[in-house]
């Protein structure tokens, strides 16, 4: 018996966006945007939520009014790619903000517990690939901070690009952002 290789279809953020439009997804459905492939979130748990709601409040409070902190929004990464980090941070205030999703986030971060091989492997090549320079992973598993920096390209990763460096902080360290480096982030406050 020959094997076969399995077939995806690839979908553009134009064809998602239409879907979306035309109501063929359901309204409770978590999905997201992955490389052109559409993804399922991992259900929230409680956990998950409130770790969530803590890096949006410790990201607001550090970064100040000149950014908007978004919690579980969309962002337009590339043409085949809409994810909808836990926590982006993009620069300027909701009134200089228009309608069109952004795309050039100063920092990701998503919170990881069933989801952390592929936040670190796909999703991390995935921003590397649109130059996020600061993309944090809440690692509810080990209980650390996970901090990728530096995205270089790779064809080996998921996505062509990776990180260069990576370091993991504890619950007795800080953060300080790179787009707000005065700001300093107890790791203990990102942590449910």
């Amino acid at each position: 018996m020959n094997e076969t290789e399995l077939r995806t279809r690839h979908f553009s953020r134009v064809e998602y966006e239409q879907f979306i439009e035309r109501g063929i997804f359901k309204p409770d459905e978590r999905l997201e945007l992955i490389g052109g492939l559409i993804v399922v979130r991992e259900p929230q748990r409680a956990t998950h939520a409130f770790g969530a709601e803590l890096a949006a409040a410790a990201l607001q409070k550090a970064f100040g009014g000149g950014y908007r902190v978004r919690a579980q929004l969309p962002v337009a990464l590339d043409d085949e790619s809409e994810p909808e980090p836990d926590v982006s941070v993009v620069l300027g205030s909701l009134a200089q903000a228009d309608r069109t999703l952004p795309s050039r986030p100063e920092l990701i971060v998503e919170v990881a517990e069933s989801s952390l091989t592929f936040d670190r492997r796909e999703k991390a090549s995935l921003y590397a690939r649109a130059r996020v320079e600061d993309y944090w992973i809440v690692n509810l598993v080990s209980r650390v901070l996970e901090v990728y920096r530096e995205p270089v390209a790779d064809a080996r990763a998921a996505y062509g690009w990776r990180y260069a460096s990576a370091r993991t902080l504890t619950d007795v360290d800080v953060v300080f952002p790179l787009s707000a480096p005065l700001a300093r982030i107890a790791i203990s406050d990102l942590l449910p």
